[in-house]
């Protein structure tokens, strides 16, 4: 019974398979693709992008929608690969016996074409305004005719200049597949959800302007806004509706929000980018979720430096607390942190232990391994002064020190035995 059963479920595969055909030949598009695609497998399917977007869904209710999506109920995934990149996934659940695997790899191929076709033109805008970004903030752009021209082909009027704002997100945890791309659709949606015309890319900024793809740079997941307009109250809410959207959606991820002031020339637009990259640094240095760049006190002054010979400040950086910083990553201490909060205690040795649960015995150690390193005296005016500057400058290079327990002699989970104490 079981082959002329088989048999005679081969026409309807068939009949299925050219269905699947006729809707890529037609041009149906992506979801007639995908419920043609269910109809061959015998399965409630779905298919979701790298940016974690659902395009496209064949499932019998709003609750098998939901299981097959959240990989309940005997649901299966299966990664949607052209030429070697994952372009989305497809989510299934088959009604019946499982499909057989070539069949399901043949339409999986099919889907990831279809689903490169569907999002061919909306990553041309998408490379258009990223390229836009970059030549602005690298400063390739600098003719305000230029500049209001070309926003005016990407749907932005920037004849009154704009705001900019630096938005980074940097996961707790490794994380699978294309998260940067899930980081910039997010705050795109928080963004539009303020204004519409804003201009979106995932660039990762360096101080002076570099603009870097974040396809090609190890550390993704920075996303620059630019908002069109003289108003600065639009420029703060946009700035609110990233972080919230951001919030909500990538709890597992630390988030550095930077906000420009308003440049009302379009030709300043690169000097607003510098601003939003500032306050974004100073932010992630002083694990604030999002500062604007009026916020950032005396890190202002280093905004000339930051743009115009980040080379000497990067000098400065290296000379004063780059080797506390090489250090704490070698052997896991806390110079960087001890340094930074007995500058902030105004060099109370005894207040800086009570911050940092530990024992003065333990500060005084840890400033004499900074003076060692960077022959720099915190108990003189001018040592104070320089390595104040120096951490000023790390967090405005957007150098984050490292996290980890202290294991230097005395500082077990950050607090002194008494049998240490007394030696």
């Amino acid at each position: 019974m079981a082959p002329q059963s088989q048999t005679a479920r081969a026409p309807v595969s068939i009949d299925a398979l050219g269905e699947v055909a006729v809707a890529v030949e037609t041009g149906a598009g992506l979801p007639e693709v995908a419920r043609a695609c269910g109809r061959a497998l015998d399965a409630s399917v779905a298919v979701v992008d790298a940016s974690s977007s659902v395009l496209a869904v064949a499932c019998a209710s709003p609750d098998d929608e939901r299981a097959v999506l959240a990989g309940e109920a005997g649901s299966e995934k299966l990664d949607l690969q052209v030429a070697g990149r994952v372009a989305g996934t497809l989510h299934y659940r088959a009604r019946g016996e499982e499909p057989h695997p070539e069949l399901l790899r043949t339409l999986a191929a099919i889907l990831a074409l279809e689903l490169e076709r569907a999002r061919g033109p909306e990553r041309a805008s998408e490379a258009a305004v990223r390229d836009f970004l970059e030549d602005l903030v690298s400063r390739r752009l600098t003719d305000r005719e230029n500049i209001v021209a070309r926003g005016n082909e990407l749907g932005a009027d920037l004849a009154a200049g704009g705001s900019v704002i630096v938005a980074r997100a940097v996961p707790h945890a490794p994380e699978e597949g294309d998260w940067p791309a899930r980081v910039l659709a997010v705050a795109e949606r928080g963004a539009r959800a303020v204004e519409r015309t804003c201009l979106i890319g995932g660039l990762v900024l360096r101080p002076g302007g570099e603009a870097i793809d974040v396809e090609s740079h190890d550390r993704a997941g920075e996303v620059v806004v630019l908002v069109p307009g003289p108003d600065g109250e639009l420029a703060r809410r946009a700035i609110g509706g990233v972080r919230r959207e951001l919030e909500a959606s990538l709890p597992a991820f630390t988030l550095a929000l930077g906000r420009s002031r308003v440049a009302s020339d379009p030709a300043d637009l690169c000097r607003a980018a510098a601003e939003a990259l500032l306050a974004a640094n100073v932010a992630q240095g002083e694990d604030a979720p999002a500062l604007n760049f009026e916020e950032t006190g005396a890190y202002r002054l280093l905004l000339s430096s930051m743009t115009d010979n980040p080379a000497e400040l990067r000098s400065f950086h290296e000379e004063t607390v780059a080797p506390l910083l090489a250090y704490d990553e070698q052997y896991e201490t806390e110079l960087v942190k001890t340094l930074e909060t007995f500058l902030d205690e105004d060099g109370n040795v005894a207040q800086t232990a009570q911050r940092l649960f530990t024992h003065r015995h333990t500060i005084r150690y840890r400033l004499e391994r900074v003076k060692e390193l960077t022959e720099l005296d915190v108990s003189s005016t001018d040592g104070r002064e320089r390595l104040g500057l120096g951490l000023k400058a790390m967090r405005v290079l957007g150098i984050v020190p490292p996290h980890g327990p202290a294991l230097e002699a005395g500082a077990e989970t950050g607090r002194v035995s008494r049998t240490k104490q007394d030696r």
